[in-house]
């Protein structure tokens, strides 16, 4: 069977999504799966499961990244593979990454619920702390799958409290013996909730992602003076506070005039000694700068340097500025757009082109194979939230966009 009209099990995909959410409960209906936890080794054993289930062999790198593989008519031909990741933010949703886990998953059932044979095989994966909110940076083990990083980097990632996910990965037994990158592909797909609020206003089904946005991640820490919060006059103190709150705000305005496009992000502060009657002397804080262009995002990079030495000059303070993380502006491969875009307007999917403005394990697999993403409305564009909501009936039409390009690839 050429598999030319089939459909995927909505309803099927919908309970496995809420099977997965049981792993991971979060307090407000969404989840806490964090990375390498023992809640992600269950997400992951269960997903290993099911994929035996399906009749798929299953093969893990020595970053913990599984790949769950139907055969195809020719062994030989590399795959065409699909996936996200099943880690979560401390307060995420139930979508985030795991649709795109479970779509592959679904694929993989629907092929066999018709006897659809693919010339290629057909792969599901699942990447490593692709979040970075317990290892940073993010979509680590998918950039030492893509030669971004070396082994030894990601497996010497550390956690706030030491531990490292080469550690990690040998405690919940998903350290496995295959290099990375030893893997090929012969194309690679992702599907995923938007993440943002434009599908929904455009009254759009799925987005047709042509790209995604360059980021530049930074950890700054500021230093002044402890001192006593009520002896020390206001014009002998050196707050590191008072600075960073100078900082966020022109951080703030370094993507304010560059809209609308630009976005800047201070995501976390560390104030020490954070005592209530003791000027701050230190201040860590992150920051997280994004643009499509990679010429503007040079410029905000050279803006932030720029703001930090005026606030030191200012206040009396001195900085340590480090940028941790690049991933430049990606352009996907037009082969894969265009399979998205006919997937979609063949099932008569309400479609439009648009560029992620988040960073996905699809970013660094395009680097080392033909990639393309498919991405379907959320609620109010809101995610990394507990209340972050797809419906069914979107997330099922995501899965057949996925389906039928998947198809489309897997032919020889």
């Amino acid at each position: 069977m050429s598999g030319k009209n089939i459909q995927i099990n909505g309803e099927r995909l919908w309970d496995s999504l809420m099977e997965m959410a049981k792993i991971g409960p979060g307090v407000a209906g969404g989840n806490c799966r964090l990375a390498l936890t023992d809640d992600d080794k269950r997400g992951r054993d269960l997903f290993v499961q099911w994929c035996e289930e399906a009749g798929c062999t299953i093969r893990v790198d020595k970053m913990g990244n599984i790949f769950a593989r139907r055969p195809g008519k020719n062994d030989a031909l590399p795959p065409i593979a699909t996936g996200s990741h099943l880690d979560t933010q401390p307060t995420g949703g139930k979508f985030d990454g795991v649709f795109g886990v479970l779509a592959g998953l679904e694929v993989i059932r629907t092929l066999n619920d018709h006897g659809v044979e693919t010339d290629a095989p057909i792969e599901a994966t699942v990447w490593t702390n692709e979040e970075g909110s317990r290892f940073a940076p993010a979509m680590i083990a998918s950039g030492v799958f893509a030669g971004v990083f070396d082994i030894d980097y990601g497996h010497s990632r550390e956690d706030t409290d030491g531990k490292t996910i080469g550690a990690e990965l040998d405690r919940i037994g998903y350290l496995g013996d295959q290099d990375c990158g030893d893997h090929k592909f012969g194309a690679f797909f992702e599907t995923h909730i938007e993440q943002g609020p434009i599908l929904e206003a455009e009254e759009k089904t799925i987005g047709v992602v042509a790209g995604a946005q360059g980021q530049r991640w930074f950890e700054l820490t500021l230093t002044g003076a402890e001192s006593h919060a009520g002896t020390t006059p206001m014009n002998r103190r050196k707050d590191a506070l008072l600075g960073a709150s100078k900082l966020v705000t022109e951080i703030n305005r370094i993507a304010l005039e560059r809209e609308p496009y630009a976005v800047s992000t201070v995501g976390m502060m560390q104030v020490s000694p954070n005592s209530r009657n003791t000027i701050p002397g230190s201040v860590f804080m992150t920051i997280d700068l994004r643009h499509p262009e990679d010429e503007t995002l040079i410029a905000m990079a050279d803006a932030l340097r720029a703001a930090c030495d005026k606030v030191c000059a200012d206040d009396g303070l001195t900085a340590e500025l480090e940028e941790i993380w690049y991933s430049p502006p990606i352009a996907f491969d037009k082969d894969c757009v265009e399979a998205v875009r006919n997937a979609a307007a063949t099932a008569g999917y309400a479609n439009m082109d648009i560029i992620s403005g988040a960073g996905h394990d699809a970013c660094y697999i395009s680097r080392v194979a033909p990639t393309g993403m498919v991405f379907v409305p959320c609620e109010d564009g809101i995610s990394h939230n507990e209340v972050e909501s797809a419906t069914p009936e979107d997330l099922a039409a995501g899965c057949n966009v996925l389906l039928h390009a998947m198809l489309d690839r897997a032919t020889a």
